[in-house]
């Protein structure tokens, strides 16, 4: 299936039902008097999360979603019949926004979760609520008011925990395939990655985590060069950025040019992004011998003046993974332990009726 991850939608709610001018006449009952029924209310368009889903595609064929108009009221107080809400279903992780006002209207980021993107209109009113003493046989009634109508775009951001970044041909693809089972196109030439692929790491619920890996970056990209731009946005829900860089470039470029035009990029594009905590792999590291290994590794971190985690790391020999599977583990464990308290500590303490 096509990966889609942006689409613009039209939700339209549902009118709400008119109220009923209408009157009691039955045989032997010489004073009737006003009896008619509220209308119903318009259906309202609500967007539920679906983990079964995983790209936009569907939206790209059908643009427009109408919920159901509330019934009109009718005689003998019959009220009429509420409009059916329209639930739509959407990949866990997108993202709302009003296309007309680039107002953020909410995300959907669990399975299961209703978001309302557009409200049914309210019903109106039957003559039997305008009666009074003074007036004894209305004949008025309110019309339902309309249902919201919006143009929204929906905007897929994929959940991971951890996300690859790095140029065309770093190695990203070869390590999310040789971490999970996840099996990416790999090639010898520059994008074969053209849409964001997830893969499952380690097993268990206490040792699992989702790494996500995206179009390789280019110099110019917060411009709008190459893929990564169109897709730089799936990192902004990851909690850790592996940041791959081919230790031996087969065209002699220099690992640390490289890595500072990433930076450079990174910091054009989302200035949050960019000092997110990022570990720094160097990949392909099987094409080195130790002590070659060894001084290159010792020579990167001094040009970068790098101060974070470092790991070496050969998908093809599959020789580093380890450790830093281990690693990513405890630093997301760390980080949920860390939010857990941070919670604890921020619910107000119970009230004490004895506590003077």
């Amino acid at each position: 299936m096509k990966f889609v991850d942006e689409a613009t939608i039209r939700v339209e709610a549902g009118d709400g039902g008119n109220g009923c001018v209408s009157f009691r006449r039955e045989k032997y009952i010489p004073k009737g008097g006003p009896d008619g029924g509220d209308g119903g209310d318009g259906g309202s368009v609500w967007l539920v999360g679906d983990s079964g889903l995983n790209t936009l595609v569907d939206f790209r064929h059908q643009r427009r979603h109408r919920a159901e108009r509330g019934q009109n009221g009718m005689g003998r107080q019959m009220t009429g019949r509420k409009g059916q809400d329209l639930l739509i279903p959407v990949p866990v992780g997108t993202r709302v926004i009003d296309a007309d006002t680039e107002e953020l209207v909410g995300e959907v980021l669990e399975h299961g979760q209703r978001l309302l993107v557009a409200q049914g209109g309210r019903h109106g009113l039957g003559n039997i609520h305008f009666k009074s003493s003074t007036n004894r046989a209305p004949r008025q009634a309110t019309p339902g008011t309309p249902g919201e109508r919006r143009n929204l775009r929906l905007e897929l951001i994929v959940l991971a925990d951890v996300g690859l970044l790095g140029l065309p041909n770093a190695g990203k693809s070869s390590l999310i395939a040789a971490m999970s089972a996840a099996r990416p196109r790999i090639a010898d030439y520059p994008f074969t990655t053209l849409y964001p692929n997830l893969g499952v790491v380690g097993a268990g619920s206490d040792r699992s985590f989702v790494i996500a890996d995206i179009p390789g970056v280019i110099q110019g990209a917060a411009e709008g060069a190459g893929l990564g731009i169109q897709f730089l946005k799936h990192l902004l829900r990851t909690r850790l950025l592996l940041h791959l860089v081919d230790i031996a470039p087969m065209d002699g470029a220099d690992p640390a040019a490289q890595v500072r035009e990433i930076e450079a990029e990174l910091a054009k594009y989302s200035p949050e992004l960019a000092s997110r905590e990022r570990w720094l792999v160097l990949s392909k590291c099987d094409l080195l011998d130790e002590a070659a290994l060894a001084e290159a590794r010792a020579r990167l971190v001094e040009a970068l003046d790098w101060q974070g985690p470092v790991f070496s790391v050969s998908s093809v020999a599959r020789s580093g993974l380890k450790a830093l599977e281990d690693a990513i583990v405890a630093h997301l464990h760390a980080q949920r332990v860390a939010a857990a308290t941070t919670e604890t500590e921020a619910d107000p303490e119970p009230y004490d009726p004895t506590r003077t």
